[in-house]
């Protein structure tokens, strides 16, 4: 389940809360953009880079036995000696570890599981499920400005006919042709734990911190425009 999902199911988990970390108060436009076709029982969904995890841990979890996984796995940290990796790229304190070769669904799990912080831009596929995720590290997310026109979501690609994925990011209609989708961000509140109220580690504060706000959500279906929103803490 894709964190924007999750928000409006009221099931908020540690994975929606790292989705929100860098944003402060303010209103931030533009935001998990979905674009998802249907034809025959298959789905193309598009999406921008916010979704890339999720989209590797889902194929990840339906992988019985080992595929050829190829992109970048992208971290602040060093993570040599912590995966197999064929090269290893650096820019500003960003390192690319560039994958190459076979793994299971728990091997991509685990190293999920192990550096959640992490951007897995890894592409691959589970029989008739086709993932293909950019292998390069996503732009800095900055406030949107209300006319700044949305990014094309083309980050991520999925070709799957798992009707329950598409539902994921389209639940306001459960058939259709064509959906574009797009999402702005109110922040409101930055909910700081108590046992952090008297500490001056702000990096630990602002990492650890809920974000508590609003989801305005903009669906286009078949020609048929949906608006919604949705209070949330995360």
């Amino acid at each position: 389940m894709n964190f924007i999902k999750k928000i409006w199911d009221e099931k908020s988990d540690e994975l929606a809360h790292l989705q929100f970390q860098k944003f402060s108060r303010g209103e931030f436009t533009n935001r998990a953009g979905i674009k998802v076709k249907s034809s025959g029982g298959r789905y193309t969904i598009y999406t921008t880079a916010e979704f890339a995890n999720e989209f590797v841990r889902t194929m990840a979890e339906k992988l019985q036995g080992n595929t050829q996984v190829t992109g970048a796995i992208i971290s602040t940290a060093d993570l040599t000696g912590q995966l197999d990796f064929k090269d290893k790229k650096q820019f500003q304190g960003v390192k690319q570890y560039i994958i190459d070769g076979g793994m299971s669904g728990k091997d991509i799990l685990d190293l999920l599981n192990k550096f959640p912080k992490a951007f897995f831009a890894l592409s691959f596929s589970v029989g008739e499920n086709v993932l293909k995720i950019k292998a390069k590290a996503p732009k800095s997310g900055k406030p949107g400005g209300k006319r700044e026109e949305a990014p094309v979501p083309d980050f991520c690609k999925l070709i799957t006919t798992d009707k329950e994925i598409a539902k994921s990011f389209v639940f306001e209609k459960p058939e259709f042709k064509e959906a574009n989708i797009n999402h702005t961000f109110v922040i409101k509140e930055i909910v700081v734990p108590e046992s952090l109220k008297k500490s001056d580690d702000f990096a630990k504060i602002r990492e650890e911190s809920k974000r508590s706000g609003k989801i305005m959500r903009v669906a286009n279906i078949d020609g048929v425009e949906m608006k919604s929103e949705k209070e949330f803490e995360a």
